[in-house]
C-alpha cells in the first residue's frame, strides 16, 4: 500500500511540473482568445520554437541558460509580433470568419514545425547543462529542474496577476477583453493591447517551452502534443480567464500523470493500468467531460 501511495505523490509532483509548464502556454492562449477571438493553433508550436532558441542560445552561442531562455522568449515575441502584422491585422481588417482564422493558424503551426525539422532535424535534444543528484524527500524524488520549473512558473504567473490587475496596460486589457467596441469609444488604444497581449502571450509560452526542455528532451512536435492539454486547461478554467487557465492546467497536468501511474506492486492489476501513451487521452476526456456538464468552465470567463 505505502508502494502505492508513493507512485501516486511522485506522479503528483510530475504532474504540477507538466501542469506548470502547460499554465504558463495556456495563459497565452486564453488572453488571445479572450481579447482577440483566436483560436490559436500555432500556440504549441510556438512552446517549441521558444525552447529551441534557447537550445541554440544554450549550445551554439554557449550562453548561461537563463539567458538563453531569455534570448528565446524575445526572438519568440519578434516572431509572434510579426505574424500579428503580416497575418492577424490583415484577416481582421478584412473581417475572417473565426474558423478561416484557425484555419490560418493551423498552417502556421505547420509552418513552424517543419522550419524547425529543417534547421534543427527530428531527433530528440537537450540542453547543455550539468547534472544533479534528485532530491530524495519520504521516497519521493524530485530533481532539482523540477523545482525551478515550479517556481519559475510561480513567479512569471505572479508577475503576470500584478501586469494584469494593477496596471494601466492590464486594465485596458481587461476591458477590451470585456467589450472591445466600448472600450475604443472609452479612448483606451485597442490596437497598443494587442500588441502587448502578444507580448505577453508570446513570451509566457516561449518561457513555458523553455521550461519544458529542462525537464525533458526537445522534440519538434512536443508543442503539438501539448495543445490538446493547453485547449483543456483553457476550456476547464473559463475561455477568457488566465487565472482559470492556470488552475485548468494543474488539473489536467495532475490527472495526466496520476492517471497513467502504475506501480509494480498493484500486482495483476497491472494490467488494467492506462498506459503512458494515453496521457493525451485523459486531457481529452477531461475536456469532453467539462464541455458536456459545464461548457463555460468551472470559472468565471473574464481576464
Amino acid at each position: 500500500m505505502m508502494e502505492i501511495i508513493q507512485a501516486v505523490l511522485q506522479s503528483t509532483i510530475d504532474g504540477i511540473a507538466v501542469g506548470s509548464v502547460i499554465a504558463l502556454a495556456a495563459v497565452g492562449l486564453t488572453l488571445t482568445y479572450g481579447i482577440l477571438r483566436l483560436a490559436n493553433f500555432a500556440h504549441g508550436d510556438i512552446l517549441t520554437l521558444g525552447a529551441y532558441l534557447a537550445f541554440l542560445a544554450n549550445t551554439t552561442f554557449k550562453l548561461d541558460i537563463w539567458l538563453s531562455i531569455a534570448f528565446g522568449s524575445f526572438v519568440s515575441i519578434l516572431l509572434v509580433l510579426l505574424c500579428e502584422k503580416v497575418l492577424w491585422q490583415p484577416l481582421r481588417a478584412k473581417r475572417a470568419t473565426s474558423t478561416t482564422m484557425m484555419i490560418v493558424s493551423i498552417g502556421l503551426a505547420l509552418v513552424i514545425r517543419n522550419a524547425i525539422v529543417l534547421i534543427w532535424g527530428a531527433k530528440p535534444q537537450k540542453y547543455n547543462l550539468p547534472t544533479f543528484p534528485a532530491i530524495n524527500l519520504f521516497e519521493i524524488a524530485i530533481t532539482r529542474n523540477k523545482i525551478v520549473v515550479i517556481v519559475a512558473a510561480i513567479a512569471a504567473i505572479a508577475g503576470l496577476y500584478y501586469l494584469l490587475q494593477n496596471t494601466k496596460i492590464g486594465k485596458a486589457m481587461r476591458a477590451v477583453a470585456d467589450n472591445p467596441e466600448l472600450a475604443k469609444v472609452a479612448g483606451i488604444n485597442v490596437d497598443a493591447v494587442i500588441l502587448w497581449t502578444w507580448i505577453i502571450a508570446g513570451g509566457m509560452t516561449a518561457f513555458g517551452g523553455s521550461m519544458y526542455g529542462l525537464i525533458t528532451n526537445l522534440r519538434p512536435n512536443m508543442g503539438w502534443f501539448l495543445i490538446l492539454p493547453m485547449f483543456a486547461a483553457v476550456i476547464l478554467g473559463g475561455i477568457g480567464n488566465p487565472y482559470g487557465a492556470i488552475a485548468g492546467a494543474l488539473i489536467v497536468g495532475i490527472s495526466q500523470e496520476v492517471a497513467t501511474t502504475c506501480p509494480a506492486a498493484l500486482g495483476d492489476l497491472q494490467q488494467y493500468c492506462i498506459g503512458t501513451e494515453y496521457k493525451l487521452g485523459v486531457g481529452l476526456v477531461i475536456m469532453i467531460l467539462v464541455l458536456l456538464f459545464k461548457p463555460q468552465g468551472l470559472f468565471k470567463s473574464t481576464i
